[in-house]
């Protein structure tokens, strides 16, 4: 028998007999946070499943490098939300997972307050802390005053041009010479909330995202630990990239790049959303149009890291340390890695346009131009001694970073593509409504895709007792604390 013919066999051996208590099985493709949580609910409720990942490793955007001798996330590293009612909260504080504070709530940076930085201009010169505070409050405003305008418009427009229009409005709220750079880089980091720029951000939903209380933390030791617990004990093939979709009377089957051929009773599609823009996995038959314009007109994001590995620490003892520039474009941040984790390591981090173009380079000058971004503020620093460079734009497993609300398309899109259609069930991050572009949200999608993977086979087939309450959703009771602390 052919291995095609043997694989396929033994994955449907049980689809025709489930009144015989054979177990369904279930296709997860992806095996990023999203996939690996709906694999193991799905698991736990005694399905076979089988998880096909076409990297040569699980994680997806989740990714953390040891080549350093040390963790270093190179895809997400913050927990947002450092709380009970976080979907993730419960396996990172099981893990005993220490976590750096790098703000609380409702600070005007998201991730980052402003207790801990180092602003510079282009020439060298550290911005005063007063100025930066100031200007932060004109931003504050500035986004507040950008409520009423969508109050008043018929269209959507971007949350670049509803700046333009408040301050035409307010002109209390301009700023000029070194302020104007600040707010630029204000602007800068908004963008790298969103992994956009702010004249592709709808003014509509910018704030539509539901940020959890308890502000946010860095994973200290990475979120590799994260990613070994939820992959423990599943079949995963890796190396396994799914070109076609096919969905049948009796279940769904997935054709990969070479050929092998799997059956199934029904699938979970946990790839990011940049792979199905690109349509990379053909539907046959071809998804409800609904599903096609929810894919279309998501906006979906890019940024990444350049990691710089130093033999000593030659910059301010601060979290973060920030070029102020003309354009939020030329603005630039370094992420200190030597504050959270005690190894001396900058991460730049561009997001939107700039992200794209540096993406371009060779890793050789994508660091250097980290480098001559970091000598513009501190000319004595020195050479790193390694660095790392990601590429989630050009990376054929993801083709971008995370999702976006984009200008003059609706904020319903991320619930579209989560709801199911027929015997496919959706997962990740562009699925979640409430969480999108967050890892407890792919989390939490993946853990809803099982849940309604479950129902389903429940109402077909009333007589089957194989299935249990959900595991995840009972661990989740016994809530263990998270490790906290800011150094």
């Amino acid at each position: 028998m052919a291995p095609t013919e043997q694989l396929s066999r033994d994955l449907t051996s049980s689809q025709s007999k489930h009144g015989g208590r054979s177990r369904p099985t279930v296709l997860v493709i992806g095996a990023g946070v999203a996939g690996l949580a709906a694999a193991r609910v799905l698991q736990a409720q005694s399905f076979k499943v089988v998880v096909l990942e076409s990297r040569d490793r699980v994680g997806g955007r989740v990714y953390t490098d040891h080549s350093f001798g040390f963790p270093v996330d190179m895809g997400a590293s913050w927990l947002h939300g450092l709380c009970k009612s976080n979907p993730l909260a419960h396996l990172v504080g099981q893990l005993r997972l220490p976590l750096y504070r790098t703000s609380g709530d409702n600070s005007v940076l998201y991730d980052h307050d402003l207790e801990s930085y180092a602003l510079f201009d282009m020439e060298g010169n550290k911005v005063p802390q007063h100025l930066v505070t100031e200007v932060g409050l004109a931003f504050e405003a500035l986004l507040e005053e950008t409520k009423k305008i969508r109050e008043e418009i018929s269209t959507d427009i971007s949350v670049k041009k509803a700046f333009s229009t408040v301050l035409e409005r307010r002109p209390d709220l301009r700023q000029e010479g070194l302020r104007y750079k600040v707010l630029q880089w204000y602007l800068c980091r908004m963008e790298g909330w969103f992994a956009a720029d702010a004249d592709n951000i709808s003014v509509q939903s910018w704030d539509e995202e539901e940020v959890l209380q308890g502000g946010h933390g860095l994973m200290v030791r990475g979120y590799g630990p994260v990613i070994a617990a939820l992959s423990e004990g599943l079949d995963i093939r890796l190396n396994t990239r799914v070109r076609k979709v096919l969905r049948r009377v009796q279940g769904v089957r997935a054709i990969t790049e070479d050929g092998t051929v799997y059956d199934a009773d029904a699938a979970v599609i946990a790839v990011p959303l940049g792979v199905l823009k690109a349509d990379i996995i053909r539907f046959e038959p071809r998804l409800p149009d609904w599903k096609e314009i929810s894919i279309k007109d998501l906006g979906f994001g890019n940024e990444n890291k350049i990691a710089l590995f130093f033999d000593r620490v030659c910059w301010p003892n601060v979290e973060f340390l920030g070029v102020v520039a003309p354009t939020s474009y030329g603005c630039s941040y370094f992420l200190n890695l030597r504050k959270a984790t005690g190894h001396p390591v900058l991460v730049y981090m561009p997001a939107g346009r700039l992200a794209n173009d540096i993406e371009k380079l060779s890793d050789e000058a994508a660091a250097s131009f980290a480098v001559m971004q970091l000598k513009r503020i501190l000319p004595n620093a020195a050479e790193p001694i390694r660095y790392l460079v990601s590429h989630w734009g050009t990376d054929p497993s993801s083709l971008g970073c995370y999702s976006y609300d984009a200008v003059g398309k609706p904020h319903d899109l991320y619930e579209r593509l989560r709801t199911p259609v027929d015997n496919l069930f959706w997962a990740g991050e562009a699925t979640s409504q409430r969480f999108p572009g967050t890892v407890h949200g792919a989390f939490a999608t993946g853990v809803m895709a099982a849940e309604e993977c479950c129902r389903r086979f429940v109402e077909q087939n009333r007589d089957l007792e194989l299935f249990q309450q959900p595991v995840m959703a009972e661990e989740a009771a016994d809530y263990t604390p998270l490790q906290i602390s800011r150094l």
